[in-house]
């Protein structure tokens, strides 16, 4: 389900934010807020995606799985097939997801990309807003087909962070 921007999406992340630095301390370096509840007027799904970095992959799976669980978050270790540098966690389940912590290294690529892509779709609200489109497009298409519209979109996000990284 795509919503329309909620301004307090922004509140949510800090709140989230304070919890994950107050309960995981010395294991993270920095908490990013992205994806499309990131970006200001963007529709998304009213789902809270934190980019938690850490220093050592390897340290937080042995520290941090716990600690997060007593926050209700689960953790999807079979991500890792195919994420294999990066802790998924979701909140809310088995209702609807609040929140999804993506846990790396800085050093992953993937890092570079969610920052990359938030930014350039705050500083260009005509990509973001076609963006939008898109995924209520998809959304009426695929359902809770999550996969079919992740990679349906998927296109259009190397587009734009093609742009992001050209400049």
């Amino acid at each position: 389900m795509i919503c329309d921007y909620d301004p307090t999406w922004p509140a949510m992340f800090e709140q989230e934010r304070t919890r994950l630095h107050s309960t995981l301390g010395s294991v993270v370096i920095t908490i990013e807020h992205v994806g499309s509840t990131a970006v200001p007027g963007l529709a998304a799904k009213p789902i809270i995606d934190l980019l938690v970095g850490v220093r050592d992959l390897t340290e937080a799976r042995s520290r941090c799985i716990e600690p997060l669980q007593g926050l209700g978050y689960t953790y999807l270790a079979h991500y890792e097939s195919w994420l294999s540098d990066e802790m998924l966690f979701r909140k809310g389940m088995p209702g609807p997801w609040t929140h999804h912590v993506h846990m790396m290294e800085l050093s992953s690529p993937r890092w570079e990309e969610f920052v990359l892509i938030r930014d350039y779709l705050r500083r260009h609200p005509e990509i973001a807003a076609a963006y939008a489109n898109l995924k209520r497009a998809l959304a009426l298409v695929f359902d809770d087909d999550i996969a079919g519209f992740r990679n349906a979109k998927r296109p259009f996000l190397q587009a734009v962070l093609a742009k992001a990284r050209a400049g």
